[in-house]
């Protein structure tokens, strides 16, 4: 499950995507049209930066912006470097492969294999997904079909 650390770390950054080249974005901006605690958002906000997705100006007129264009920052990275790896048991995952403790062999392990299929998925989506594509779907609504028999 995706954490709020990840979520919101999402939200903060589709946020700037869509403010890109306008100059620097005030953490109480983001904090404020996301809904995130602003607290937390310096964390997430540092965190990202540390990692080379965003820069940062101090004083007046300063805030954050993206370090790169949002169509070259996919979410399968934002996701993997607040919540780490996708995989959802550690014997499928390609960033910090363990073995599990209880497994016989995994070459036939049944929950195995479905689990790679998952982590798979997933990447599939988050590593294709960028920045650009986040916020095209920002206000997006789809009509709810429903079928009575």
């Amino acid at each position: 499950m995706l954490s709020s650390k990840a979520k919101y770390g999402l939200k903060a950054m589709v946020h700037l995507a869509e403010r890109q080249g306008q100059g620097p974005v005030l953490i109480a901006e983001v904090a404020e049209a996301e809904r995130i605690p602003k607290k937390f958002l310096d964390t997430i906000l540092l965190e990202l930066k540390n990692h080379g997705l965003l820069s940062s100006k101090k004083g007046k007129g300063g805030g954050y912006v993206l370090a790169r264009p949002a169509e070259r920052i996919m979410a399968g990275e934002v996701i993997r470097i607040l919540d780490g790896p996708l995989a959802p048991v550690p014997c499928v995952s390609r960033t910090a492969y363990r073995p599990c403790t209880d497994c016989l062999d995994e070459a036939s392990c049944a929950v195995r294999g479905v689990m790679q299929d998952v982590r798979d998925a997933i990447a599939a989506i988050v590593d294709n997904t960028s920045l650009v594509d986040m916020a095209r779907r920002r206000g997006r609504t789809e009509p709810v079909l429903m079928y009575d028999i």
